[in-house]
């Protein structure tokens, strides 16, 4: 195996390489000379610690380290594409084996992924992508946004205004929102009367649904794209007294939901799972498979969504 501070030392070549050369995919001639031969150390990136999500990846992460016999350092963007710009850079010079990924900005990072990769170290993007990344693993966030409205508009009986909540523009949360809309295509009776982007979480998500429901207060449905901005949605609802009018589904799967899901009288109705700490475990056996030389023959894995409701979230395992 190459030593660490070998392979850190090639951080000025890197840097200095044609961005062009990387691809989401293994076969790279001048990343294979220095790749690990075998993962020893893990660096995990994620979006933003303070949504349960990412706490349920960091679990995962912690698991498959441990299974492997490898260390783990987890890293909080806190939404900022410097933090993780930065943290790729720190974790080319500690020389890891591997970095796992949610990417804040999926072409933005590309640059650093490119010197991480040239450096050696296998990257793994999860949840969203990551341009320049070995492979990626997300659920299938079309899937997940099709479950999800399709129960809410069954719910409403195939009519209705509803609203969406969306949130930050990447791909995993456009995906989820091309879901619904293909569902509104397939309800007729369905007529989108709002849509704006929260921050994907709680706070945000009361805000913007509080101000689509005082300029159209005619809503039978809303559609939060994920379950933080959902569960924010609930909350709206609540303060306007329209508790046993309008319905609200998520997409996570999240403890939070799930408690929301069994709390008597709330508006939230349903959730599309994800589920984040395998994401990360996969990424890992990902990883395993192309040090030893049997890369996946797809560059994206994606991981099917079920649905949960207030009938079968007893049934459902969770985070």
């Amino acid at each position: 195996m190459k030593s660490h501070s070998f392979r850190a030392a090639l951080l000025s070549i890197a840097a200095a390489a044609t961005i062009g050369l990387a691809g989401c995919t293994s076969g790279d001639a001048d990343t294979q000379a220095n790749r690990p031969e075998r993962i020893e150390s893990i660096g995990l990136m994620v979006q933003d610690m303070s949504n349960p999500f990412f706490s349920a990846m960091d679990k995962g992460a912690k698991q498959a380290a441990e299974r492997i016999g490898a260390t783990i350092n987890t890293q909080d963007a806190q939404l900022d594409l410097a933090n993780q710009n930065n943290q790729i850079d720190a974790f080319i010079q500690q020389g890891v084996d591997l970095i796992i990924i949610s990417a804040v900005d999926e072409s933005g990072i590309e640059p650093a992924i490119v010197r991480a990769r040239q450096a050696g170290i296998i990257v793994i993007a999860v949840d969203t992508p990551a341009k320049g990344a070995d492979a990626v693993v997300m659920t299938d966030a079309v899937q997940a946004g099709e479950k999800s409205c399709r129960y809410l508009f069954e719910q409403l009986g195939g009519k209705g205004n509803v609203l969406i909540v969306d949130g930050t523009p990447i791909q995993t949360i456009r995906d989820r929102i091309t879901g619904c809309r293909r569902m509104v295509e397939e309800y007729p009776g369905i007529t989108v009367a709002g849509q704006q982007a929260s921050k994907n979480d709680r706070a945000s998500g009361l805000a913007v649904t509080t101000d689509m429901l005082t300029a159209t207060p005619d809503v039978q449905g809303i559609f939060g794209m994920n379950d933080p901005s959902a569960l924010g949605a609930v909350l709206a609802v609540e303060q306007a007294g329209l508790s046993d009018r309008v319905k609200v589904t998520g997409v996570d799967g999240s403890p939070e939901a799930v408690a929301e899901l069994k709390r008597k009288g709330s508006p939230f109705i349903g959730t599309a799972t994800q589920d984040p700490a395998e994401m990360v475990r996969r990424g890992v056996r990902i990883a395993q498979d192309i040090v030893a030389g049997n890369p996946p023959k797809e560059s994206t894995i994606l991981i099917p969504s079920e649905l949960v409701t207030r009938e079968t979230v007893t049934e459902y395992p969770g985070w």
